[in-house]
């Protein structure tokens, strides 16, 4: 039987401050060098360098639920976490992480927090009435995908292929019409993210670093970008397919196999970027290997559903390739043409400093040394440490491709998610806890945000 100390993390509070204390130093950098190449050549296009945000104080209805979960969480969420079921636990994880993201928005009011948001010009609810023939507009989608093509798509439209947009088609079909539903829908899909990374830990690392964990991925100040942007369901579809995964390699079902394939599909339809997700998949066949080694079977449906996907889409008459290959064209054509790779290479870090916290810097500190120990560390934190870094793989290949120039608040979600189970391997979580849900209190009241 596995002793409470087997997954109870190295000491280093020192250190953890000083990992804390050059995330602060990166963002300080990226704002102070933004602000001069903003003022000097207008290259960066965004008001609040490294965020697409302004600067604005504000408070709004949110205000007193934010505040009030962001306490009650602290002081009572690490020990809620330690001692509730397990099958009570991931609802309450659920409904937690709804209401800190449904609250955050709420601080910039119903209309511009949520309502608003996925109908501005850049926006998937803007093309709902060109897709009154699905097969028609899926036939003609990478038509419109350049700027200087005939009626081109808005950005966010043309950035990703039809599976995004297809869900907001869907959504007005089914009577949920307008900016709310579909912002809503974001938040609640959004907020299940917590739930399928908890369930991946709890299978390949085990429960008691699942739950510690927890507390830090219910109160994530990505939550401030997780609603209302779209990239927040589709970080949710990513997650839920390596939640899949993890099941499937360390239980040997062939049908959370399938499952697991149709939803890495269905990402890959989503966002382009949601590719770079087979390297933490990658990571999660390592780790259960023996599953895979047992049942080899495994693999069949869990490459079938990717190919199910791919095949449905593509005799509905769209060709990704293609698609990929003009976004990139449509990239150079936009703002991500001018953006200066050299500073957004490693701005984009600060970015994730700031939706993942300084507990999460820390904790990336603590991982790097369980690998670096690997060998006298207990299984399980080498377990999680080893997925942590697949994530942090992966967030760097999309940063080193420029296809990222800013923005990375909003795309990297679903890589970023991945990166905060890291604070598993913190001491004193409450006091970390408090500085992750004051850095995302003061983001939301200080900065009016982008997406």
């Amino acid at each position: 039987m596995r002793t409470p100390s087997s997954t109870t993390p190295s000491p280093g509070p020192r250190r953890d401050l000083y990992a804390a204390g050059a995330a602060v130093l990166l963002v300080t950098a990226a704002v102070l060098a933004g602000r001069r190449v903003q003022e000097t050549s207008r290259t960066l296009f965004v008001d609040w360098p490294p965020l697409l945000a302004s600067w604005g104080p504000h408070a709004g209805p949110g205000t007193p639920a934010a505040l009030l979960v962001a306490v009650a969480t602290v002081a009572q969420g690490p020990a809620l976490a330690a001692r509730l079921p397990w099958r009570a636990l991931l609802p309450a994880a659920w409904g937690t992480a709804l209401a800190w993201t449904f609250s955050l928005a709420l601080v910039d009011g119903w209309h511009r927090g949520i309502a608003r948001r996925l109908t501005t010009r850049y926006e998937y609810l803007q093309v709902i009435d060109r897709f009154h023939d699905i097969p028609a507009a899926l036939r003609d989608f990478t038509g419109h995908i350049l700027l200087d093509s005939p009626d081109n798509w808005p950005a966010h439209v043309a950035g990703h292929p039809p599976g995004a947009t297809l869900t907001f088609v869907l959504l007005d079909r089914a009577g949920l019409r307008g900016g709310g539903w579909a912002g809503m829908w974001c938040v609640i899909v959004g907020a299940t993210a917590c739930v399928a990374v908890l369930v991946t830990l709890r299978a390949l690392a085990g429960e008691a670093l699942a739950r510690r964990a927890a507390p830090f991925l219910v109160l994530a100040p990505a939550a401030v970008w997780m609603g209302t942007s779209a990239d927040a369901y589709f970080a949710a579809v990513a997650a839920w397919a390596v939640a899949l995964l993890a099941l499937a390699v360390t239980r040997a079902s062939l049908g959370w196999a399938g499952g697991s394939g149709l939803l890495f599909g269905l990402s890959c339809y989503l966002s382009y970027g949601l590719t770079l997700v087979a390297v933490i998949a990658a990571a999660v066949l390592l780790l259960g290997r023996q599953g895979v080694r047992e049942r080899p079977a495994l693999l069949v449906p869990l490459l079938a559903g990717p190919a199910v996907v791919a095949t449905v889409f593509t005799l509905g008459g769209f060709d990704w390739w293609e698609g990929y290959h003009l976004l990139v064209t449509r990239y150079g054509q936009g703002a991500g043409g001018i953006r200066p790779y050299g500073y957004w290479v490693w701005a984009n870090l600060a970015c994730t400093v700031l939706i993942t916290g300084p507990a999460t810097a820390a904790g990336l500190r603590r991982a790097g040394a369980v690998l670096a120990r690997r060998r006298t560390e207990a299984r399980a934190c080498a377990r999680l440490a080893f997925l942590v870094a697949a994530a942090l793989l992966a967030l760097l290949v999309a940063d080193l491709s420029g296809m990222s120039k800013a923005e990375t608040e909003r795309i990297w979600l679903p890589f970023a998610l991945w990166l905060l189970p890291a604070c598993a391997f913190l001491t004193r979580p409450r006091a970390w806890l408090a500085v992750q849900a004051l850095l995302a209190l003061l983001l939301n009241h200080l900065l009016l945000t982008g997406w």
